[in-house]
């Protein structure tokens, strides 16, 4: 269900089930967790199969979970948003065609979401009495704020790119998401890994900033010879 290969600094992992619309279920889940695990390039890009990112947890799954295998499943989710949310490496989604419920989820959980005109987004779980719950509650309103996640998650509606994009939900709308993840994955790989590590830290401000001037003093050490060369060119 999961495809992993690298490209130069690029690791792309692939949802591979179109035609269930990469919906995941238990195995897939465990699969994309251990495909983000075991990446060790600097940048990941994240997409699916066919016309569809990901249509989220797989229903023939949900229709025979009872309350503490639904919680189970939850959890499953949760742990494989984290993975990604954590990865040493800088996640981007190429959101291309419908992402919906916990692929919306998987895709908030990455560092960079960018669409194609063709993507669509939606938390629909809420029109037949379900929602969302692979940490979706969590990051809607970090990404889009409150009241964006409010409106958007109560409606259930679909949105366009365009939409996504005045939302905040996604950053850019292009032909090829992939050259985002190459464009990325030029810059020098340590960099990108502090980078991502401060802007998502959420411990105190005077905590963040201490960590902020630590990492920076780390990376002129470890970049001296860089630094000098540039200088050079002035």
């Amino acid at each position: 269900m999961i495809d992993s290969h690298a490209d130069g600094r690029v690791r792309t992992i692939t949802i591979d089930r179109p035609d269930a619309r990469n919906a995941l279920t238990w195995d897939g889940l465990d699969e994309l967790e251990a495909a983000v695990a075991a990446a060790d390039e600097p940048v990941i890009f994240l997409e699916g199969a066919g016309p569809a990112f990901c249509a989220g947890a797989d229903l023939d799954v949900v229709a025979e979970l009872d309350g503490d295998g639904a919680e189970e499943f939850a959890k499953r989710g949760q742990r494989v948003a984290r993975a990604v949310e954590t990865s040493s490496a800088v996640v981007v989604a190429g959101i291309d065609g419908a992402a919906r419920g916990g692929g919306l989820e998987l895709a908030l959980a990455c560092d960079v979401r960018v669409a194609t005109p063709e993507a669509t987004f939606g938390e629909p779980g809420v029109t037949f009495g379900l929602f969302g719950a692979w940490g979706g509650t969590v990051r809607l309103p970090r990404v889009i704020g409150e009241g964006n996640a409010l409106e958007f998650a109560l409606s259930g509606r679909i949105v366009d790119a365009e939409t996504a994009l005045e939302m905040g939900l996604v950053s850019r709308i292009v032909a090829d998401p992939r050259s985002i993840a190459t464009e990325i994955a030029e810059n020098a790989p340590d960099a990108l890994t502090v980078l991502k590590r401060r802007l998502r830290d959420d411990a105190d401000r005077e905590t963040r900033e201490r960590r902020e001037a630590e990492a920076f003093a780390e990376l002129v050490a470890a970049h001296a010879d860089d630094v000098a060369a540039l200088r050079g060119e002035d």
